[in-house]
Protein backbone atom coordinates (compact mmCIF):
# COMPACT_ATOMS: atom_id res chain seq x y z
CA UNK A 1 0.00 0.00 0.00
CA UNK A 2 1.38 3.41 -1.04
CA UNK A 3 0.97 5.64 2.04
CA UNK A 4 1.84 9.19 2.87
CA UNK A 5 1.46 10.80 6.32
CA UNK A 6 -0.50 14.05 6.45
CA UNK A 7 2.47 15.61 8.25
CA UNK A 8 4.62 14.95 5.18
CA UNK A 9 2.14 16.83 2.99
CA UNK A 10 2.19 19.76 5.41
CA UNK A 11 5.98 19.79 5.31
CA UNK A 12 6.68 19.17 1.60
CA UNK A 13 3.40 20.19 -0.03
CA UNK A 14 2.05 18.94 -3.36
CA UNK A 15 5.49 17.70 -4.43
CA UNK A 16 5.22 14.89 -1.85
CA UNK A 17 1.89 13.81 -3.38
CA UNK A 18 3.22 13.98 -6.94
CA UNK A 19 6.19 11.77 -6.07
CA UNK A 20 4.01 9.26 -4.23
CA UNK A 21 1.49 9.08 -7.11
CA UNK A 22 4.20 7.63 -9.35
CA UNK A 23 3.74 4.37 -7.42
CA UNK A 24 -0.07 4.29 -7.73
CA UNK A 25 -2.91 5.60 -5.56
CA UNK A 26 -1.76 7.29 -2.35
CA UNK A 27 -3.38 6.53 1.00
CA UNK A 28 -3.14 9.56 3.27
CA UNK A 29 -2.56 8.66 6.91
CA UNK A 30 -3.79 11.05 9.60
CA UNK A 31 -3.27 10.19 13.29
CA UNK A 32 -2.11 6.69 12.26
CA UNK A 33 -5.44 6.02 10.53
CA UNK A 34 -6.09 5.93 6.76
CA UNK A 35 -8.03 9.13 6.04
CA UNK A 36 -8.37 9.31 2.25
CA UNK A 37 -6.98 8.13 -1.07
CA UNK A 38 -5.53 10.36 -3.78
CA UNK A 39 -5.73 9.21 -7.42
CA UNK A 40 -4.37 10.54 -10.67
CA UNK A 41 -6.87 12.10 -13.03
CA UNK A 42 -6.64 9.07 -15.34
CA UNK A 43 -7.33 6.63 -12.49
CA UNK A 44 -10.30 8.69 -11.33
CA UNK A 45 -11.73 8.91 -14.87
CA UNK A 46 -11.42 5.14 -15.26
CA UNK A 47 -13.28 4.51 -12.00
CA UNK A 48 -16.06 6.99 -12.77
CA UNK A 49 -16.68 6.00 -16.39
CA UNK A 50 -20.07 4.25 -16.62
CA UNK A 51 -19.96 0.71 -17.95
CA UNK A 52 -22.87 -1.37 -19.12
CA UNK A 53 -24.04 -3.83 -16.49
CA UNK A 54 -24.29 -7.45 -17.58
CA UNK A 55 -25.37 -10.42 -15.57
CA UNK A 56 -23.35 -13.61 -15.53
CA UNK A 57 -26.20 -15.33 -17.33
CA UNK A 58 -26.09 -12.80 -20.17
CA UNK A 59 -22.31 -13.10 -20.43
CA UNK A 60 -22.43 -16.88 -20.58
CA UNK A 61 -25.23 -16.85 -23.14
CA UNK A 62 -23.34 -14.39 -25.34
CA UNK A 63 -20.18 -16.48 -25.05
CA UNK A 64 -22.02 -19.65 -26.05
CA UNK A 65 -23.69 -17.94 -28.99
CA UNK A 66 -20.37 -16.58 -30.24
CA UNK A 67 -18.52 -19.85 -29.72
CA UNK A 68 -17.62 -21.47 -33.01
CA UNK A 69 -17.32 -25.20 -33.35
CA UNK A 70 -14.22 -26.54 -35.01
CA UNK A 71 -15.92 -29.56 -36.52
CA UNK A 72 -19.30 -31.20 -36.20
CA UNK A 73 -19.97 -34.93 -36.21
CA UNK A 74 -23.13 -36.87 -36.69
CA UNK A 75 -24.68 -38.88 -33.89
CA UNK A 76 -23.56 -42.11 -35.52
CA UNK A 77 -19.95 -40.89 -35.76
CA UNK A 78 -19.96 -39.90 -32.09
CA UNK A 79 -21.48 -43.26 -31.07
CA UNK A 80 -18.77 -45.09 -33.04
CA UNK A 81 -16.00 -43.01 -31.41
CA UNK A 82 -17.42 -43.60 -27.92
CA UNK A 83 -17.85 -47.33 -28.50
CA UNK A 84 -14.28 -47.62 -29.77
CA UNK A 85 -12.95 -45.72 -26.77
CA UNK A 86 -14.99 -47.76 -24.30
CA UNK A 87 -13.84 -51.03 -25.89
CA UNK A 88 -10.26 -49.98 -25.22
CA UNK A 89 -10.95 -49.73 -21.45
CA UNK A 90 -10.98 -53.52 -20.97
Amino acid sequence: MNTLPAQEIKRRGVKAIELALKNGPVHIIKNNVPACVILTEAQYAYLTTPRPQKTKKDNLLQWLLQKKTLASKTREELDTLLTTERDGWD
